[in-house]
């Protein structure tokens, strides 16, 4: 392939994964208008915003093994009409259910997409030369959740709060057409002889239930208040280790869902969990921020949207750079990015702490700042180096898995800070103010033990330099 037909595959590609992963976030600034306009309670609200997350979490996999065995054209081109067609459906509710519905419709479809995207660049691009699209992917993926309460606001304010919420969906019509079109145009058929591989249909109904039995008590953490919810967790874990017997036994003859063998590799395995921790504290930050914003100082949806857009740009500034830095330095300027992003979440917290009033949203913009300078050194490059030794033929599971481990991530992420955040408000009397320092701490808990995770990649690797030269551990030079 040319390498104008690979930046034309690349292009539609990250159009579309920001489009999906922006659905994420843009809702957050919407809730209150979708609460006046179609009177949902707290629990309709929690499932608009939790429902989409995990059918996006339960199609991850078996998407991108669909993708790998029978080609990644047909199941882009199929989420992207499942996910457009989703949309129109979003933006015409008139009612909970139907909103509900058409949420979860378009998480799947999003859950479809995105294995694709990151298979699309395994297959395209030698190792080498993967830098710079997953930088440009990992910028799509930052700037994306960071950039959506500010359009969600903007939408808002143009249209008007009767009207702006649909719109968060219906911006979604005319980039979707598009995409579907250009798409089955550029994006390369697959290969004939791959399309016989058996799926693993138990895999997948195991992989599923436990991923839902995992997220579901995370997603249902408020409404569900008996702690019995949390029962499900075992039994998630229970499921999972029956899925991992399940594969390898069928990959003794077959093509598993999952090649268990990944996770041998250090690389996979250490940015999978370093995945999973910063997801963890990364996108909880816009969800307490942009609840503290609103309704507890009352911003507007625009101004709360605005409030986070430091974040988006310095996350956008440093993916690019990111992605031409990771082949010279890697898992060290992820260390680096995450140390970054600790400083920028401590600045925060001492920012709210010295100017708690209306002024907040000045008094955090550089911190936020520089946060998002960090992430933009974290996403791309660990998705590089955790993708880096995956074979082609696997791009799309492994990706999947990458990405389950996110919307994992996201899911405990929220569920704990906002659980710190909520008990704290109803603690100090609604003191917000005294509810939002803690809640960024626990993201700043979670970004540190991905920092571990990073470190410990560092140090493995660090030894085995040093082993492979022949030299005493710990006599090398320093990396």
């Amino acid at each position: 392939m040319t390498p104008t037909a690979r930046r034309k595959v690349l292009a539609v590609g990250l159009v579309t994964a920001f489009m999906s992963l922006l659905d994420v976030s843009i809702v957050n600034v919407a809730l209150p208008s979708i609460e006046g306009g179609l009177g949902l309670d707290e629990a309709g609200l929690q499932w608009v915003v939790s429902g989409y997350a995990l059918a996006f979490g339960l199609l991850l996999v078996p998407a991108g093994r669909l993708g790998d065995a029978r080609g990644r054209r047909g199941m882009f081109v199929a989420g992207l009409a499942l996910f457009t067609g989703a949309s129109a459906l979003a933006g015409l509710a008139p009612g909970p259910g139907w909103l509900i519905a058409a949420r979860l419709l378009q998480g799947a479809g999003a859950g479809i997409i995105n294995p694709q995207v990151s298979g699309l660049i395994q297959q395209l691009y030698r190792p080498e030369e993967r830098g710079r699209p997953f930088g440009l992917l990992g910028a799509v993926i930052g700037v994306s959740t960071a950039v959506g309460p500010l359009l969600g606001g903007a939408l808002i304010a143009g249209f008007g709060a009767e009207a702006g919420w649909r719109w968060v969906f219906f911006i979604n019509l005319p980039i979707g057409v598009a995409a579907i079109v250009l798409g089955w145009r550029w994006i390369p058929a697959g290969e004939p002889a791959r399309r016989r591989e058996p799926l693993d249909p138990v895999g997948v109904a195991l992989l599923g239930a436990a991923v839902l039995l995992l997220l579901l008590p995370l997603v249902q953490e408020r409404q569900w208040t008996s702690p019995a919810k949390w029962l499900l967790v075992p039994a998630g874990l229970a499921v999972f280790a029956v899925f991992a017997a399940w594969e390898r036994r069928y990959g003794r003859t077959r093509a598993p869902l999952v090649d268990l063998a990944l996770f041998r590799r250090r690389s996979y395995a250490l940015g999978s969990l370093l995945a999973l921790c910063y997801f963890a504290g990364f996108t909880a930050i816009f969800f307490v921020l942009t609840i503290y914003l609103q309704t507890g100082l009352g911003y507007s949806a625009l101004l709360a949207g605005l409030a986070v857009t430091p974040f988006a740009a310095g996350s956008a500034v440093a993916s690019a750079a990111g992605g031409r830095l990771v082949n010279a330095h890697g898992r060290r300027l992820v260390a680096a990015g995450l140390a970054t992003v600790l400083a920028g979440l401590a600045g925060t917290v001492l920012a709210l702490h010295l100017a708690p009033g209306r002024g907040a949203g000045w008094a955090m913009a550089l911190p936020l700042l520089v946060a998002g300078l960090g992430s933009g050194l974290v996403i791309s490059p660990n998705v590089t180096l955790t993708l880096a030794e995956v074979p082609v033929e696997r791009a799309g599971s492994a990706g999947g898995v990458l990405q389950t481990g996110q919307r994992i991530g996201t899911a405990v992420g929220i569920a704990g800070v906002g659980a710190v955040f909520f008990n704290r408000l109803a603690a100090s009397g609604g003191d917000w103010s005294a509810a939002v320092r803690p809640a960024l701490l626990v993201t700043v808990g979670f970004v540190a033990v991905a920092l571990a995770a990073a470190v410990a990649d560092i140090r493995a690797d660090r030894r085995a330099q040093d082993r492979a030269a022949g030299e005493p551990v710990g006599a090398g030079t320093p990396h």
